[in-house]
């Protein structure tokens, strides 16, 4: 289909209700009371304080209520039920579909291909792209901030292709070097995979600087946008990427639903990696011919009921208005930030709060990341612990592991707080002498 504007059709959303930008104390009280999972105790009486947003989301009752709604009102496959549930849950697929066009900014429906994740949506461009169109003497840019989602499969891509990856260098801040573009970013790059937002140092990478430099080579740009559709606006037109993947769970709606978005040019490049229904034009016993974007990439039967909550919590969070979300986060991670540092032995990794999304990254002095997120959860403080799928990045830290509290627009002072308390009180846990067994 030629390309239309995605706001062809009426939006189901009105003007943010947080106009003014701001979301005071009530606001954010008013907020958790649409999320039922966050006001409950754990280990018996401590109340929760979520911090692993960057992980998954919670869900807003209004999508745990659509998808209840769906699959006791409307549950069918879409697409091709000559009845009213199919019908119904068809408009509803579609409508999600427009409403995450609107959502990126894209200039058609048709550019939304609905997939299980990132994960999947990456591994689409690498293998039915990458894979296919690359070869030797070509290159693939990379950086090793990279979550493995965003780095295995280019590696597979590379590997399959004969093409070579490159890695462009870290500053000591954990940002990306841009002053040593030019050095890796040449006639012979093909494609730059980057990140918008590092799901351990929280850093915010400069797209619209690395897609101009991309295009100016000749390079296609994806954009793994898993952490930053959920913490800002996002425009896929400014920046012009080629494309970008986010998932559904990090933005407030259901698991098994993601999202690849491409120029309509760039998603034609795409050779169909899975086959099967829906996704064929003509099959014939010698041969198949695909059907029209989005259709050729969606093979099989569509999450469609994810897609109806994946559309209600975009509506929630276009309601609240992303621009909100972000200064109410921000807020967040400057408090965290400089409450955390005055704790002795705690490192934070990543820059300045003013180049960073709302994760915080840490090492603490003689207590091990695990360790120090079991403390913290025995409090009801749930954070995470690992190398959060970055086992390049930690190896440059130096660490084996770190824990992670990762902030959302439902979070509030308080439970900084309760964060910084509970770190403090591990510490003092570490600091005990232990006694010796006798004999």
């Amino acid at each position: 289909m030629a390309d239309s504007p995605a706001s062809g059709s009426a939006p189901a959303t009105s003007e943010p209700v947080f106009s003014s930008g701001k979301l005071s104390a009530e606001d954010v009280q008013r907020i958790r009371g649409d999320f039922p999972i966050l006001h409950q105790m754990v280990h018996g009486d401590q109340p929760l304080v979520y911090l692993d947003s960057a992980a998954t989301s919670q869900k807003p009752r209004v999508v745990i209520d659509k998808l209840v709604e769906v699959y006791e009102q409307y549950n069918s496959n879409v697409h091709r039920g000559i009845h009213a549930l199919g019908d119904r849950m068809t408009v509803e697929m579609e409508g999600a579909r427009e409403k995450v066009a609107r959502f990126i900014n894209a200039a058609s429906a048709e550019q939304i291909v609905f997939t299980s994740g990132t994960t999947m949506s990456v591994n689409l461009v690498a293998h039915g792209w990458a894979a296919q169109r690359l070869g030797p003497g070509d290159e693939i840019l990379v950086n090793e901030m990279e979550h493995h989602a965003n780095l295995v499969p280019w590696q597979m891509a590379a590997k399959a292709s004969g093409a070579t990856l490159k890695f462009l260098p870290l500053t000591p801040t954990w940002e990306l070097d841009v002053s040593r573009l030019e050095e890796f970013l040449t006639r012979r790059t093909k494609l730059v995979a980057v990140t918008g937002m590092s799901n351990v140092t929280g850093t915010i990478n400069p797209l619209e600087l690395l897609t101009r430099a991309a295009h100016d080579v000749g390079a296609r740009i994806f954009v793994d946008a898993a952490q930053s559709a959920a913490h800002g606006p996002v425009d896929v037109r400014s920046p012009d990427v080629d494309f970008l993947a986010f998932s559904g769970h990090k933005l407030l709606g259901p698991t098994g639903i993601g999202i690849l978005y491409g120029k309509a040019d760039a998603l034609e490049e795409i050779e169909p990696l899975f086959g099967g229904g829906h996704m064929i034009n003509e099959v014939t016993p010698e041969g198949s011919t695909w059907a029209a974007l989005p259709a050729r990439l969606e093979a099989g039967t569509a999450p469609f009921a994810q897609t109806a909550g994946l559309g209600v919590a975009l509506d929630y969070l276009s309601n609240l208005g992303m621009e909100t979300i972000a200064r109410q986060e921000q807020t967040l991670l400057e408090l965290a930030t400089s409450r955390l540092e005055t704790i002795p032995g705690v490192t934070i990794f990543g820059p300045p709060c003013a180049k960073k999304g709302a994760i915080v990254s840490m090492t603490v002095d003689g207590v091990h990341a695990h360790d120090l997120a079991d403390l913290l959860d025995r409090q009801g403080v749930a954070i995470r612990a690992g190398h959060h799928c970055t086992m390049p990045l930690h190896e440059r830290f130096g660490v084996a592991a770190t824990a992670r509290a990762s902030f959302a627009f439902y979070n509030t002072p308080e439970e900084v707080e309760q964060l910084a308390a509970a770190i403090e009180k591990a510490v003092e846990i570490f600091k005990r002498p232990r006694r010796s067994r006798g004999v």
